[in-house]
């Protein structure tokens, strides 16, 4: 996971860059019952009016469109995954559409804290790649399999920081990362929470790095990248 130093790296580069992501709430207010779907293609093909519209046309809820460059990506409920995504086919019939349907890591403050969640909750949602090595990949997955038993002191800062879900999806290298925190709530001051006096979180924070670099089209020395709501 991002450390602070880098996350406040992160959010002072994603504040200069216009880019949209979108996502739908599901119906039962559960994050776990996401999915998420990207599309790629320039503002030429894909300018944010077309995207707004398709969004209202869809009913996705207003306010849930975000982007970073020419990526687009709707965060939905699991259960419209595939009639989302034959709409955006239609509409975008060119375009590259790739589908996250279920994380393979979730911190669930409820089971993870034993405490519950906030009513009012925003999603924070960034994008990276694995490295190339395939031994890497499958390491950086067994990683997050045996988390909880291997290095609880990951699940421990979220707790500390008031994290209410950290999901981590997959398609192919390219990964998504959501993190649901108190609506009123910044990321970037959450954030150092996650390390304060917890040296374990930050060794994990440091080994993760080595297995994740930026996406093809992110800037020189960036990894994370963070979509901005719309």
């Amino acid at each position: 996971m991002p450390n602070a130093t880098f996350f406040s790296t992160l959010v002072r580069s994603v504040l200069m860059t216009a880019s949209v992501l979108l996502f739908v709430r599901c119906s039962s207010g559960a994050p776990q019952d996401y999915a998420i779907i990207e599309i790629v293609a320039s503002a030429e093909v894909i300018s944010e009016e077309n995207m707004l519209q398709f969004g209202e046309a869809q009913k996705i809820e207003k306010g849930s469109i975000y982007n970073w460059a020419d990526h687009w990506v709707l965060y939905i409920n699991k259960g419209r995954t595939e009639e989302i995504e034959s709409r955006l086919k239609e509409r975008f019939p060119q375009q590259k559409i790739k589908v996250y349907k279920t994380p393979f890591y979730h911190f669930n403050r409820e089971k993870d804290c034993g405490g519950k969640e906030v009513a009012e909750q925003k999603h924070i949602i960034m994008t990276a790649n694995l490295v190339e090595n395939e031994a890497m990949q499958h390491d950086y997955m067994e990683y997050h399999r045996s988390q909880r038993e291997a290095w609880p002191e990951v699940a421990q800062g979220f707790c500390n920081a008031g994290f209410q879900h950290v999901k981590v999806y997959r398609n192919g290298r390219q990964l998504m990362l959501v993190i649901t925190i108190p609506a009123g709530a910044y990321l970037e001051e959450l954030n150092p929470k996650t390390v304060e006096n917890n040296p374990r979180a930050a060794e994990w924070n440091s080994i993760m790095r080595n297995y994740q670099e930026g996406i093809e089209d992110a800037p020189q020395g960036e990894t994370w990248i963070e979509f901005e709501t719309r």
